[in-house]
């Protein structure tokens, strides 16, 4: 039987009370934890069991969050490796809930880890393009700023929604001196401006590398490409797909085309594709919060860190 707090967060995760990347991992790490805790069996097999069924609930609260089935299967290959150990049920309680709270710690911290990580790339005096709104790339330009780099930003407007006006906000409240363009400006201010450095966030990255982001970040990585210029990736590690190890297709949402334009066009079909795929060719690192890694490390991690490859 699923415990209560389980049941709770699955239904505020499904309902998007619980929404975002790190929200929605650090709550069903911590359900699952606070279950453990609650529950009183006293053999380790039991309490196994309990979590697996606790897990495989909460999974199905957002198919498509890629961080949530990540947390999940985070707490369960954690709990079989010490299972293997045959410790008694205090001794397992105690040791899991210690690697859940690190887990927990660990993701509230990532993206201000990965601003730091991610400085480290960034030399005084360049100028950074980055397209839509990433807290993950954000931090990347503010970190290297605070550090005293002499840093300039350029953001995409990025049509529809306009993300880029909050990206280019927020970085000039954060002292960064930052210019905003439209989105089919990119290649030619990427050589007017002399860009340095791409820094861009993830909705998701596959078992192979490729990028899943706002639609234009393809774009970004090929005018990066032609000249020359790195192309990062900032992003959690809980961004990495599961469901891409076995060929799995990411599926790019298409939205109401109402957000293109209100005018009446007889005879004219539109289409309003959300996000597009960057090639792992293309991205020259993923930085993370347990470091930078190339594009074809990503399959390293989902194996070591969330034990996917071995659950296939």
């Amino acid at each position: 039987m699923v415990a209560e707090n389980v049941i709770e967060t699955h239904d505020r995760i499904k309902d998007m009370s619980i929404r975002g990347a790190e929200r929605i991992a650090v709550g069903a790490a911590s359900s699952m934890r606070d279950a453990l805790a609650a529950e009183r069996a006293d053999d380790v097999g039991k309490l196994m069991a309990r979590l697996e069924e606790d897990g495989a609930f909460l999974a199905k609260a957002r198919p498509s969050a890629v961080t949530l089935p990540n947390a999940v299967n985070f707490v369960l290959v954690t709990a079989r490796r010490l299972t293997a150990e045959n410790p008694g049920p205090d001794t397992f309680r105690l040791e899991l809930t210690k690697v859940i709270e690190a887990f927990i710690k660990e993701t509230k911290e990532a993206i201000p880890k990965i601003g730091r990580i991610g400085a480290r790339r960034v030399e005084d005096g360049y100028t950074i393009m980055t397209h839509c709104n990433s807290s993950t790339a954000i931090a990347v330009i503010a970190e290297a700023h605070r550090q005293g780099k002499d840093v300039r930003a350029i953001c995409h407007e990025t049509r529809p929604w306009g993300q880029g006006y909050l990206t280019a906000q927020q970085l000039s409240e954060a002292g960064v001196p930052t210019t905003l363009i439209v989105d089919s400006g990119m290649r030619y201010m990427m050589k007017k401006e002399k860009v340095d450095l791409i820094v861009v966030g993830a909705d998701s990255i596959t078992a192979h590398g490729a990028v899943v982001n706002k639609i234009g970040t393809s774009i970004l990585g090929v005018c990066a490409k032609e000249s020359r210029i790195q192309f990062l990736v900032a992003a959690q590690t809980l961004k990495f797909d599961p469901r891409t190890i076995m060929g799995d297709l990411e599926i790019i949402e298409e939205r109401d085309t109402s957000e293109i334009t209100d005018k009446e066009l007889p005879g004219v079909q539109l289409r309003n594709p959300v996000f597009d795929i960057t090639p792992a060719e293309y991205v020259d690192l993923i930085i993370t919060e347990i470091g930078a890694l190339p594009p074809s490390y990503v399959m390293n991690v989902l194996n070591d860190r969330f034990g996917w490859a071995k659950e296939q």
